[in-house]
């Protein structure tokens, strides 16, 4: 019904060895931000994920595989990301749906007051 997906916040070349190929120009980190959407909604959440790659030895490199080098250099890019913030858009079904219970909530008080009668 609903779908997830990620969207790119910040990409960054990092200058730190490779754990795997050991080559200092290949490794990206990537933040992504997830977007859920479904019929009624499109939401921007406050989860972020981090993925780092070697463009030279063409490997994701996993946090397990990291130096302490490469961890201070994900944190300090980590304090430099600025997640946008968490934010519903409604879509026009929702809307719609909403008008209509607003109707009927009001047509139901108005009957049960006696304002209108259907006789």
């Amino acid at each position: 019904m609903g779908s997830s997906k990620y969207f790119t916040l910040k990409e960054a070349r990092l200058s730190n060895n490779c754990p795997e190929c050991y080559s200092n120009d290949g490794l990206e980190i990537t933040f992504k931000q997830k977007l859920t959407e479904n019929i009624f909604y499109k939401a921007i959440t406050s989860e972020t994920t981090l993925q780092m790659h070697c463009y030279s030895c063409n490997t994701t490199i996993f946090p397990v595989r990291w130096t302490d080098d490469i961890e201070r250099v994900v944190e300090y890019q980590q304090r430099a990301v600025q997640p946008r913030p968490k934010s519903i858009k409604l879509k026009p079904l929702a809307w719609a749906f909403i008008f209509f219970d607003l109707l009927i909530v009001t047509a139901v008080i108005l009957y049960a007051t006696g304002v209108i009668s259907f006789s």
